[in-house]
């Protein structure tokens, strides 16, 4: 076993584990960091420039901060492209021609990490529910993370019975409004998932129909993504009163899951009863909000930018500078963030700046 394939068995160990110890996540880190630094030669330029070496890179939090424009600036990758891998690109919804591209040498890490918080935060004891999903399948989609995360929730956690209600030819109403007075009927559970902005052209037909239900005890939404300019926007107040008072399903179990392209992990809340939802992630990833030019953490209750440093980026690079802004939930990370939208203003100039710096770097 190569020294990629033995670091690949130990994290997918690490994340099949309970839980971890400071210790434990801090040393696969670094053990992370000297693979990515070694394998992957723009991110060891930019590591140069920001003066982190394997000799005084002592934690995870000292793991320089990649920006995430830089996945559509370069290839970030630590293994060499094969023809299995796959290839998530972001949806270039943001304004920019250019789209972010992320390498999956192989999926199991992915998959794993994908199933195992995906069980404990919105399957929450169920073992298969029946599912609807609304978001375009892997065929039409192969590009498209949140395409895989939903074909592996419908496969490992739905019934036979679940199916997709958004085809090409457009959003199926009538049969899922037959499903749904099924589980009405049968009075079992119904989970329906997807993209934000499908759940408003959802919302918005049910009120053209008149229509609207009171999906049994233990139906759940899960909303991801936010609008992306794909529907009309409605306040997250307005999104998730109208999510619960249409479906009958209470706020508590409207989640949202925060991910992105350029992550191999997710975050989760406990539902929208109570906005903005606290939203944590499991024991392989940890967050810090920092001051985007400097990279450094602000001062406690201070709103920053986001970082997140995912173990399961093995190939890309672990530690990611977002554009989100946060705020912690309680005195520090260990209890959740706050997400507060997207940077702007200086904020998101430093981000632009770091950027810019990465890409110098890369190509000195």
């Amino acid at each position: 076993m190569d020294k990629a394939a033995a670091l690949v068995a130990d994290l997918l160990g690490f994340i099949a584990q309970d839980d971890c110890t400071d210790d434990q996540f801090n040393e696969l880190a670094l053990r992370l960091f000297a693979h990515q630094y070694e394998n992957n030669a723009p991110f060891r330029s930019f590591c140069q420039r920001r003066g982190a070496s394997l000799r005084n890179v002592k934690s995870w939090r000292d793991i320089p901060a990649v920006p995430i424009d830089a996945f559509k600036a370069m290839e970030l990758r630590s293994e060499p492209a094969s023809p299995s891998e796959r290839i998530f690109m972001t949806s270039g919804t943001t304004g920019r021609a250019a789209r972010g591209r992320h390498f999956h040498p192989a999926l199991d890490v992915y998959d794993l990490s994908m199933k195992r918080y995906f069980a404990l935060r919105f399957m929450q004891g169920a073992e298969r529910m029946d599912m609807g999903i609304l978001f375009p399948d892997e065929q039409a989609m192969p590009n498209s993370s949140l395409a895989h995360y939903l074909a592996l929730a419908r496969s490992e956690f739905g019934t036979p019975e679940s199916r997709y209600y958004l085809t090409p030819e457009g959003l199926d109403m009538p049969g899922l409004c037959a499903a749904l007075e099924a589980s009405e009927r049968s009075g079992q559970p119904f989970a329906l998932l997807g993209a934000s902005f499908s759940l408003v052209h959802v919302m918005d037909a049910l009120r053209e129909l008149g229509r609207s239900f009171r999906l049994p005890v233990g139906s759940r939404i899960l909303d991801t993504g936010g609008y992306k300019g794909q529907s009309r926007e409605l306040p997250l107040e307005q999104f998730y009163a109208d999510l619960s008072a249409l479906f009958g399903v209470p706020r508590t179990l409207c989640i949202n899951m925060y991910g992105m392209t350029e992550l191999s992990t997710q975050f989760y809340d406990s539902g929208n009863e109570t906005l903005p939802s606290v939203k944590s992630g499991p024991h392989w990833i940890r967050s810090r909000l920092v001051e985007p030019i400097t990279g450094r953490d602000v001062p406690a209750g201070e709103r920053g930018i986001l970082v997140h440093c995912d173990l399961a980026n093995y190939n890309a690079v672990t530690t990611i500078l977002t554009e989100d802004v946060g705020l912690w939930a309680g005195a520090d990370e260990s209890s959740g963030f706050l997400l507060l939208g997207r940077a702007e203003g200086a904020a998101a100039k430093g981000c632009s700046l770091a950027v810019d710096e990465f890409v110098k770097a890369a190509s000195a």
